[in-house]
């Protein structure tokens, strides 16, 4: 079996870290994988140094005659059996291409996020015939995505947890964040790893931290967040000065490979207000890092309150803040949390349940031609 997995991402993200750790997974189970992607990329450069089977064309519009006629051509030309869709343009390029050139190849489409019902030309391509399956990544988008779809096409939707590569966790950072911040042995490591988005609802963080410190008082922490910087940065950054955090807190800014760092943490905590099911909360679990978070999206999917980690409602940060409370001097609840997710993670978060479930996806598909 072939797949061709087109990406039309020019960043790294939790998205093509999957794409590749699914790679990996299928690869096993004797699928044959090609990436397709953009030249210049983080996609591409990770491909060709892990020797992943790729082909790159130039960044253009993936809607554009002369992207879709080599995408056209390429599937012809390699007798590919699925397409595998990654990202949202991805979608776009596909349908075009498919019509233009009647492609005569069945697609699957990777579903992360929860975003607002799409409009006019969305709701056509997301519809589009000949994407025969949309691949969910938690119930809670499988539900919110059912808005976009017409009831004729709810049929398309299925549920495949996302998993990580375990043998990532053999990697270990260079980056000391104590020594390199100069963050006293003593103190309470909390960290958030989040590029700065407004999904990723930063300004409830930083709140979170003043209600942790100037409020309840709690002065032995120190909070580090790994992300990068984006226009919403300067909705959150300035709050820390306005609440005298600056000792408390430090913004890291991207760090290469961050869920090497995690095991340096104490907590791990999440402030999002929409998340399809995201990755670090898994990376988190191997690392045997307990977590506090939002409900956001899939989450309470991976985490049950009070039995492997702790939640609280979106933007609730006093909630958030008592939550860390209860963590920061209790080891055993903390150790209690981070050996059942990590037991959670091996029973049904890995690369190996992603393959097989997906490869299971795959085959029902050829089956319906």
């Amino acid at each position: 079996m072939k797949i061709l997995h087109l990406s039309g991402a020019s960043s790294w993200g939790g998205n093509e870290q999957q794409l590749v750790d699914a790679i990996f997974g299928l690869e096993k189970l004797g699928v044959q994988n090609i990436i397709y992607c953009f030249k210049n990329t983080p996609l591409e450069e990770y491909a060709r140094k892990h020797n992943l089977t790729y082909t790159s064309t130039p960044k253009a519009r993936l809607f554009s005659y002369k992207y879709t006629k080599s995408l056209s051509i390429y599937i012809k030309e390699n007798t590919i059996d699925v397409v595998h869709l990654h990202t949202s343009n991805s979608v776009t390029g596909f349908v075009v291409a498919d019509l233009l050139f009647k492609l005569k190849v069945p697609a699957v489409f990777s579903k992360k996020g929860i975003s607002t019902k799409k409009k006019g030309l969305s709701i056509f391509k997301y519809n589009y015939k000949n994407i025969k399956k949309i691949i969910c990544v938690s119930e809670a988008v499988k539900k919110s995505f059912k808005e976009t779809l017409k009831p004729n096409n709810h049929h398309k939707l299925i549920v495949v947890y996302d998993g990580i590569k375990i043998e990532r966790s053999d990697n270990k950072s260079n980056i000391n964040l104590r020594e390199k911040f100069n963050i006293q042995n003593n103190k309470v490591l909390i960290g958030n790893i989040a590029n700065h988005t407004r999904a990723k609802d930063l300004v409830t963080l930083i709140k979170t931290i003043n209600q942790v410190v100037n409020i309840l008082n709690i002065k032995n922490i120190h909070f580090i967040q790994v992300g990068k910087e984006g226009k919403y940065s300067d909705n959150f950054i300035p709050l820390i000065k306005e609440y005298k955090l600056e000792k408390y807190i430090t913004i890291t800014g991207f760090i290469e490979n961050a869920m090497d760092l995690l095991s340096q943490l104490d907590i791990f905590l999440m402030t999002s207000e929409r998340e399809g099911l995201p990755i670090t909360i898994y990376e988190a679990f191997l690392k045997r890092i307990p977590v506090v978070s939002t409900k956001a999206g899939g989450i309470p999917e991976a985490i049950q309150d009070h039995k492997n980690g702790l939640l609280s409602e979106i933007k609730d940060y006093k909630h958030l803040a008592e939550n860390l409370k209860l963590l920061i001097n209790n080891e055993s609840l903390k150790n209690q949390f981070s050996e059942k997710s990590h037991h959670l993670l091996f029973k049904k978060f890995t690369t190996k349940q992603l393959a097989v479930n997906t490869l299971k996806v795959y085959k029902e598909i050829l089956n319906e031609k």
